[in-house]
């Protein structure tokens, strides 16, 4: 096999004429030279030097190898700079999953950022709910993916991935505006024991974390409603067709169509970025950066 290296010392023996000429536009010794040149000659079969007492002479077999190797050797150099590019997070593409209200609040301005700083690099985003997500991540079909879990229904993620902790938010009770406790501020969830209840789906974390605080409370929640979408959530509230817990984030305060209160024993949902261990480029490490910074600024205007 070519080794580059012998190419690109062939290219200035054949330019200078000399081993010690090229020795010394190289940096390398005659000796070194000579070696390397030896070496071609042995891994191509032919004689690529005539050698003198004080000089040596290309064969026509040097000339042509050392043209097409000029070819080679800029393409070589072009395939070195973009490799670098890449492991330096200036080209390449970010495949980035997020669960639908993180894409809207907490994703658009950090990816604002990073497609500024980075250009070049394609961004691809995926939605999702962390365990849909999840195993698109570890296989490697995905780069970085942001997350939730809720305090009352715990889970670990797998040990491969790293964790990076992005916000963290209240759980709020929506209510219709003319609910009888409208305008609390905090409302003990055992005094909704008898009201009609809209959830996301059955079986999600979401659906989990009423359940577990309704219990809590004394009582299990009667669900008449349930989607993940947290606008048709607050929709159907504002309607009067019930009460619902929903995170900061999926929470539309400039609606205005219904009112808001905390359950007394607080309820709080963490949202996180997940990478693999061994997939942290410069352009996930960039671009989870670039989230980070963002999601504070998030926080007030939750």
């Amino acid at each position: 096999m070519l080794n580059p290296l012998h190419l690109r010392t062939l290219v200035e023996v054949v330019r200078t004429g000399s081993f010690a000429e090229a020795a010394r536009r190289l940096g390398y010794t005659p000796s070194a030279v000579s070696q390397q040149v030896a070496g071609l000659e042995r891994a191509v079969a032919l004689v690529l030097f005539e050698r003198e007492a004080h000089s040596v002479r290309a064969t026509p077999a040097a000339e042509l190898l050392a043209q097409r190797s000029q070819e080679v050797l800029a393409s070589f150099g072009a395939l070195e700079y973009e490799v670098e590019a890449i492991a330096a997070g200036r080209v390449g593409r970010l495949r980035l999953g997020s669960f639908p209200t993180a894409s809207a609040r907490v994703l658009p301005r950090g990816l604002a950022e990073f497609v500024r700083r980075h250009p070049a690099v394609e961004v691809r985003l995926d939605e999702g709910e962390p365990d849909e997500l999840l195993p698109v991540l570890l296989s490697g079909d995905l780069d970085l993916a942001l997350v939730y879990r809720y305090d009352l229904v715990p889970r670990r993620w797998p040990a491969r991935l790293v964790e990076t902790e992005l916000l963290h938010e209240r759980v709020l009770l929506l209510l219709p505006p003319a609910h009888p406790l409208a305008g609390r501020g905090e409302v003990e969830l055992a005094e909704l024991a008898g009201e009609t209840w809209i959830a996301s789906r059955e079986g999600s974390a979401g659906a989990t974390c009423l359940v577990r605080a309704c219990s809590a409370a004394g009582f299990t929640p009667r669900v008449a409603f349930r989607s993940n979408d947290y606008d048709v959530v607050q929709g159907l509230v504002a309607a009067g067709l019930g009460i619902a817990l929903v995170p900061e984030l999926g929470h539309d305060a400039s609606a205005g169509d219904v009112e808001v209160a905390t359950p007394t024993a607080a309820l709080y949902r963490h949202v996180s970025a997940l990478h693999r261990e061994a997939g942290a480029t410069s352009a996930v490490l960039a671009a989870l950066h670039a989230i980070q910074q963002a999601a504070p600024d998030i926080w007030p205007d939750i």
